[in-house]
């Protein structure tokens, strides 16, 4: 993989949430490819290996936990960190994504109030500033 490779996949569909998505990582040097269907999930993942995979778990056109199955399932995909977020007080959804491998499932408050600084925890923290944030409370 190129080192200088900052890609990331974007499972998202809600406009606010991408939005908030573009505007927090591209002007820090990454670059987002997004997928609309689980199919594109699995299709893009292995052929871009992607920094890291954000998944609504919530999403709508979408279904999350399908996309999840299939990128765990995939060997040349299974190794890219997972970012989630859901509605807090959906303990299934939270639950279920934890067994299907997901690294880290936020609040839909925390994810867009902190972006850029989860996605930076999730890939290796290569420009984060500042003092670390603690494990959020899942």
């Amino acid at each position: 993989m190129n080192m200088d490779q900052r890609t990331i996949l974007v499972a998202v569909n809600d406009v606010f949430f991408y939005t908030k998505i573009r505007d927090a990582l591209l002007p820090n040097g990454y670059s987002l490819e997004r997928a609309r269907t689980q199919e594109e999930v699995t299709a893009k993942a292995a052929s871009l290996h992607p920094v890291a995979l954000i998944l609504n778990m919530n999403d709508e056109k979408l279904d999350a936990f399908k996309a999840l199955e299939a990128i765990k399932g995939n060997p040349g995909a299974q190794a890219i960190p997972v970012l989630a977020f859901a509605n807090h007080d959906e303990v299934e959804t939270w639950r279920r994504a934890k067994e299907l491998g997901v690294t880290k499932i936020v609040s839909r408050n925390e994810f867009s109030s902190r972006t850029r600084d989860l996605v930076e925890e999730l890939v290796g923290g290569q420009q984060s500033a500042g003092t670390p944030t603690p494990p959020s409370l899942d």
